[in-house]
């Protein structure tokens, strides 16, 4: 559930709003100026609903303040009901503009619409990041299967790869020559897990072409190998 800021200075749509959001298990946290909205905000809230006539900092100042230091949804609501006012709003940072009097169930839905459209970013810029390791002057894109020293792209055969991915997605694990074989080539494969260290030497020495002063595998005597632990 998310953490929403409420800034209005109407205490009893505050009041509502809170109740009805908090029934949907959302952490609800109130503001009834733009000066305790700012202090809220340090808060970090997960999205904003924004009132734009409040005393001392108006709704269009605040959201202008903020929208440098929080990236989260911001709701305009107000009574200003213009084209050239709705403008404003989201030309100031804004991303949603609902006029007051509004239907409270319209409000809630978009409240929510609004949440899982950053839910979904979210997980979305997870995904991504899970498809790039980093490893000082080496960088591995999984979903590309290509991996590249500084801006310099490696010449890697499919086994070489599979196997560069399986060592570098478990930094400081040790990994016997036969377990490297059977992930690679499968249980059933004819071979012998010996053809393991030529591929090895293969990785190493297409990486020190591009990076001659980094170690990245390491050989573990008389087990077999490990990725080093330490990223960039």
């Amino acid at each position: 559930m998310a953490k929403i800021l409420i800034i209005d200075d109407e205490q009893d749509l505050v009041a509502l709003l809170k109740d009805s959001l908090e029934a949907k298990g959302h952490t609800v946290l109130t503001a009834y100026d733009g000066l305790n909205g700012l202090e809220q905000i340090k808060r970090q809230p997960d999205l904003i609903i924004l009132d734009i006539m409040m005393p001392h900092i108006d709704g269009y100042e605040l959201c202008r303040r903020i929208r440098d230091s929080i990236s989260c949804p911001i709701l305009f609501v107000s009574a200003k009901q213009g084209e050239t006012d709705r403008i404003k709003g989201f030309a100031l940072g804004g991303d949603d503009y609902i006029v007051k009097p509004f239907s409270l169930q319209e409000l809630l839905a978009r409240v929510e619409a609004h949440l899982r459209r950053e839910n979904r970013a979210m997980l979305q810029n997870q995904s991504e990041i899970r498809n790039w390791l980093h490893f000082r002057n080496l960088t591995i894109d999984l979903k590309g299967r290509q991996a590249r020293v500084k801006n310099d792209v490696l010449s890697l055969t499919k086994r070489e790869f599979d196997i560069l991915e399986l060592l570098a997605l478990h930094p400081g694990q040790v990994f016997s020559k036969d377990q490297i074989y059977e992930k690679v080539w499968g249980y059933d494969a004819d071979g012998d897990a010996s053809t393991v260290v030529e591929h090895i030497k293969n990785i190493r020495g297409k990486i020190s072409e591009k990076d001659p002063n980094t170690s990245y595998i390491t050989t573990v005597w008389g087990i077999g190998y490990k990725w080093e632990r330490d990223r960039s």
